[in-house]
């Protein structure tokens, strides 16, 4: 893992890349290109208490970018300062990653670069950076010896159809007019695929599916 992400940054020229997941143990792992003086900063100060990448990707499916976060408080404004003295860049996107049991992943990549060239990197490139975060968090949780976590029945396209629509951000209003069907069918396909994957409820059903990479944003 740790050869890999230094073979993304590369790949990706970017200035750093970085996997972080907690466990349901409350674990951490993590697999990173920075510097040792900045991770060991990191750690002593706790920074994840007010780092606006962890707090503001926790609630979130979607690929988050750093300019989307709220930095307008004096710590994050501090923290943000120290993080650009250290090398991090001043542009980021981070993929939030839910796993089974409770597990929490981020994947991002950091860089500093100009506005308009981080637009077009993030645009030419988040379709290969959101499979490469899943595929290294997949990784991740066998090097973790978890148990078996395989989907018995598999979910049929139009679950699919369902939860991705769901995933993406669309209303369940909004998503049966795309598949053209009725609401109360649109509620059967989720819920049969909250069954299938032993969700809780449809939140739960989503990141499931997206952590198994049964349904792609």
């Amino acid at each position: 893992m740790q050869n890999a992400v230094f073979l993304l940054r590369d790949h990706y020229d970017v200035d750093h890349v970085v996997y972080h997941s907690v466990n349901q143990s409350r674990e951490p792992y993590a697999a990173l290109t920075y510097g040792e003086d900045w991770v060991g900063r990191y750690l002593e100060k706790d920074y994840a208490r007010i780092d606006p990448v962890v707090q503001g990707c926790y609630q979130k499916f979607r690929p988050v970018d750093w300019k989307q976060l709220d930095w307008s408080g004096k710590a994050a404004r501090s923290f943000l300062g120290e993080a650009i003295s250290a090398g991090v860049g001043n542009q980021g996107l981070s993929v939030p990653i839910r796993g089974p049991n409770g597990q929490f992943a981020l994947f991002t990549v950091s860089a500093k670069a100009a506005d308009d060239s981080w637009q077009r990197f993030t645009s030419d490139h988040l379709s290969d950076l959101l499979l490469v975060s899943h595929f290294m968090n997949q990784k991740a949780l066998e090097f973790d010896d978890a148990e078996d976590r395989t989907i018995s029945r598999q979910l049929s396209p139009r679950e699919v159809d369902a939860l991705s629509l769901l995933a993406n951000g669309q209303s369940r209003g909004q998503a049966s007019e795309t598949l053209g069907i009725s609401e109360h069918t649109l509620r059967v396909y989720i819920e049969a695929a909250r069954l299938k994957l032993g969700a809780q409820n449809t939140t739960h059903a989503v990141a499931l599916a997206l952590s198994h990479g049964l349904i792609i944003l």
